[in-house]
């Protein structure tokens, strides 16, 4: 995943978490905002769709519940502008079949 350099993403705990778990991680240039937007825009949506909505009694459950957001609403099921109106998750399988096609359509 790709973050900023802030300390809840530098920290040995998340580096610790990531290689445990195959996570290739990478992190943006100091004082370069865009260098991470895609990465910004995606937590600002997690944020504001699905975790202010809700309260989190344990933070076990509230990381099972953001994995299945994310496989779930973000990726099968939420519209993106960007990719023509449909999910990442039919996009991809768009592209696999017919790239070309694909990529002059959006």
């Amino acid at each position: 995943f790709h973050s900023d350099r802030g300390t809840q993403y530098a920290s040995a705990q998340i580096t610790a978490f990531a290689e445990a778990n195959g996570v290739t991680r990478s992190m943006g240039y100091t004082g370069i905002c865009w260098d991470n937007a895609l990465a910004e825009s995606f937590f600002a949506t997690l944020k504001t769709e699905f975790y202010y909505r809700r309260v989190w009694p344990a933070k076990a459950r509230a990381a099972r519940q953001v994995g299945a957001w994310v496989e779930d609403r973000y990726n099968r099921r939420r519209r993106d502008f960007a990719l023509g109106q449909v999910s990442p998750v039919e996009f991809e399988l768009k592209y696999s079949s017919h790239p070309t096609e694909v990529l002059l359509a959006a």
